[in-house]
């Protein structure tokens, strides 16, 4: 039987209505009606988890691995209800869902893994000096500490691995920090499960039950109410860069500002080098090809634009990603709205007199096709248009004049979640100053392969210089992104007694 939700909302272990609701917009088969969050529920959920702060926060390290592996068996035991209506609501096919769900978990145990290992506390002892002269050296220990309450805005493109239960819900739990979730109303009933999961994991574990709570729907001033709440210490989101920066403007603006740690959206420009082209374009530009309309384009690492030099076997590189473009058929898109301003961006594109046309098809409603464009570099430079993300499966391919333009295209580009450098061993001279540029640019650097694959390891950094993020010394995936959501304490001549525990 398939799962239907009931549509409340989790606040502090009680499933609660609301006055009004609203309708989900599924992919397929009936929508269904849920209770929209309202200011009060946000108030209700902020005091309850500055409540479960004052235990949840000083607990064992291995308390909250119990409770972070403890989500990971119940999302696992709702697998198949969960791959059912993820795919009802968003469109996508149940392998991606199930291995997104496969992420998820993964990164729940990996981050449980990381907290018993203990090295993110990053403890430091400077022993005492008494008889130092001029004057002693007092004891003095580091360490860092849960910061507090936490909000979580879910992201539209991925139901899972960055919504209710996500990457920065499991960096924050993973630090010792409540988390209050406004679900994306793209997938409020993928949301709902996954709450389920995490409200039986607490209850299984005895955890105080404000340490988790899902405010559904609702108008913008819920969200606003959230970021504003005096309890909410910092706040992580993933989405476009008008929500995001908005939400932004509003945690500076408080009167205790807090971080605001936002993954806004990104071109992820891929740089094709001329040995690279020469001697295989026909294979990079397939590879580009399927990057681009991977998932409808709908991934924050989607490489929208392709730097190719000038001349023939550049010319081959964008009629061959042509051709694979051509193959791709119809795609459906997470909402109405995420396709409508698809079709927005393409228009943006079809407007322009220094743009070529290379792949134009017709698109409609939620179904979409890819669409290929070609530009010269001096016009992409003097039309900032050109350079600002399109969420979907279009792609621009700018030609440079000459191989050695791509360092100083390389400088007109904001900030990145990725960059990439398709190179052969010819190629290495011009890489390497390329690579110097693109590292202040871009999170992530990438050479010989794709942006659209993220892996949840120790090493990665998914984040960049401003637009891409608003924090380019944080990242959202890995278990650095737990470091996001702790601050730094020192401890002079403190008796042991009274030590944290970590730290004795």
């Amino acid at each position: 039987m398939a799962f239907i939700p009931h549509g409340r909302h989790l606040i502090a272990g009680e499933w609660t209505a609301t006055d009004q609701t609203f309708d989900n917009e599924p992919a397929r088969g009936p929508a269904h009606a849920f209770f929209a969050g309202t200011v009060d529920l946000v108030a209700r959920a902020c005091e309850a988890a500055e409540q479960a702060f004052r235990t949840y926060g000083y607990g064992s390290r291995a308390e909250r691995a119990a409770f972070l592996n403890a989500i990971a068996d119940e999302i696992e035991a709702r697998a198949a209800d969960i791959t059912d209506i993820g795919s009802r609501e968003t469109g996508l096919p149940e392998a991606r869902l199930n291995g997104e769900r496969g992420r998820t978990t993964g990164q729940l145990r990996l981050f449980a893994d990381h907290v018993l290992k203990g090295d993110y506390l990053d403890r430091r002892i400077d022993a005492a000096l008494p008889d130092r002269q001029p004057v002693p050296r007092p004891e003095i220990r580091l360490m860092q500490r849960p910061v507090g309450p936490v909000a979580v805005f879910g992201a539209s493109n991925f139901p899972l691995a960055f919504s209710v239960a996500g990457g920065d819900t499991a960096a924050a739990l993973a630090a010792g920090c409540p988390v209050v979730v406004k679900g994306h109303s793209a997938h409020p009933g993928t949301g709902e499960i996954v709450a389920e999961a995490i409200h039986a994991a607490i209850r299984r574990l005895g955890i105080h039950p404000g340490v988790f709570s899902l405010v559904q729907g609702g108008a913008r001033e819920v969200g606003a109410a959230l970021v504003r709440h005096p309890l909410i210490r910092a706040v992580g989101f993933t989405g476009s860069l008008a929500g995001g920066r908005a939400l932004f403007d509003l945690c500076a603006s408080r009167p205790e500002p807090i971080p605001f740690f936002g993954e806004l959206g990104s071109v992820n420009p891929m740089f094709v080098l001329p040995q690279a082209l020469e001697a295989r374009g026909a294979d990079l530009a397939r590879g580009w090809a399927g990057s681009l309309t991977l998932g409808a384009g709908q991934f924050c690492t989607n490489p929208g634009i392709a730097v190719v030099p000038a001349g023939e076997a550049g010319d081959a590189f964008v009629a061959d990603a042509a051709r694979a473009l051509a193959e791709v058929g119809p795609q459906t898109m997470l909402t109405n709205g995420i396709a409508e301003a698809y079709h927005r961006g393409k228009a943006r594109f079809d407007g322009r007199n220094a743009v070529r046309p290379v792949h134009i098809t017709e698109s409609v409603g939620r179904d979409v096709r890819p669409n290929l464009y070609e530009v010269a570099s001096s016009a992409f430079l003097a039309d900032h248009a050109l350079s600002e993300e399109v969420f979907g499966p279009l792609g621009l391919v700018v030609r440079i004049p000459r191989a050695e333009d791509a360092v100083d295209l390389a400088r007109g580009f904001e900030g990145q979640l990725t960059a990439t450098i398709q190179m052969d061993a010819g190629d290495a001279d011009l890489a390497r100053r390329l690579l110097a540029v693109l590292e202040r640019k871009a999170g992530r650097v990438l050479v010989n392969g794709y942006p659209t694959g993220v892996e949840v390891v120790d090493a990665m950094v998914h984040g960049g210089p401003y637009p891409a993020s608003t924090n380019f010394g944080a990242t959202s995936v890995g278990t650095m992104s737990i470091r996001r959501f702790l601050r730094p304490v020192s401890y002079q001549n403190v008796p042991p007694e009274i030590l944290p525990a970590d730290l004795v």
